[in-house]
């Protein structure tokens, strides 16, 4: 853990003291309209997949971390960078999937660090990307432990190492919320035991023969049905956990109060789009202190 102090202000927004700690998954009923916007979505919102393609195959091992990159330049960025250096330390097999325009090639950089590399097509979000390399592993490398994550986040700023074994839930998340209705947030989490089994028990999230483009349907299809869906077969909870009704979006909201506690991310939108949150320039400052480059 580490405590940043020469940013001033910006531990004001909301403390993590607020949230609700190690908090396992309870089902909640979904808000007024849920039903209507997944309606919807099933009719209209499914998409075929995107084109895809195993480039670097994975191998057994016992931990993998799964890291989704967006490169619609097809280059990746200073962050991504930091990103795949600190994953590439861990010890792990580290799985790169990137959402690259047509016919364009995986950027070299990924494969200095990256121990299996897929591509998608832009299409499909996050979820796509997940499916894809969740398939991939209970093919060859079933019962091993994976971390998840997107580039949604800037870090990770911790040794991620010492998280695999503190994961106390069959799917651990890191921060948890209650709107639309309880639910995993889907930037990180950590799966054990990958297998066939696991795989099946969550495709009603990662399906196989379709996706979603709209980010709403994302949120609404995938998402917030995560933890839901997972709990049937395995155990759920979060490491933070937020009621709507009384507290903020946590990964926003007390970001920087999290980052002080430990956590291992900031999110990118921060800078973007909520740079409402706080000031941008203390942001950038924080991730100065973190010896991150400016976002």
């Amino acid at each position: 853990m580490f405590s940043i102090f020469n940013v001033s202000g910006v531990e004001g927004v909301q403390s993590h003291d607020v949230l609700t700690r190690d908090w396992t998954f309870v089902p909640s009923k979904p808000w007024q309209g849920t039903f209507a916007h997944r309606l919807r979505a099933t009719i209209a919102g499914r998409r075929p997949p995107p084109e895809q393609a195993i480039l670097k195959r994975p191998n057994w091992r016992s931990r993998w971390v799964l890291y989704f990159a967006y490169l619609p330049q097809g280059k990746v960025t200073p962050a991504h960078l930091f990103t795949l250096e600190r994953l590439a330390r861990m010890d792990a097999g580290l799985f790169v999937v990137c959402a690259l325009p047509p016919n364009t090639a995986v950027p070299t950089a990924i494969y200095d660090y990256a121990d299996a590399v897929a591509s998608k097509g832009l299409g499909g979000f996050d979820f796509s990307a997940y499916a894809i390399g969740l398939r991939s592993l209970v093919e060859e490398s079933p019962g091993c432990n994976l971390f998840v994550m997107n580039d949604s986040v800037f870090g990770p700023f911790v040794d991620l190492d010492k998280e695999f074994s503190a994961a106390s839930w069959d799917l651990t998340g890191y921060t948890a919320y209650s709107l639309i209705e309880n639910h995993i947030q889907s930037y990180a989490f950590i799966l054990k035991n990958v297998n066939d089994r696991v795989e099946k028990a969550l495709r009603p999230v990662f399906p196989k023969r379709y996706t979603y483009d709209r980010y709403k349907d994302v949120v609404f299809q995938q998402e917030t049905r995560l933890a839901r869906i997972a709990s049937h077969h395995m155990s759920v909870g979060a490491k933070w956990f937020s009621d709507h009704r009384l507290t903020s979006e946590p990964s926003f909201f007390s970001a920087i109060s999290l980052l002080n506690s430990g956590f291992p991310f900031l999110k990118k939108s921060l800078l973007h789009r909520r740079p409402d949150v706080y000031d941008h320039e203390d942001i950038q400052h924080v991730l100065e202190e973190l010896a991150h480059p400016r976002g």
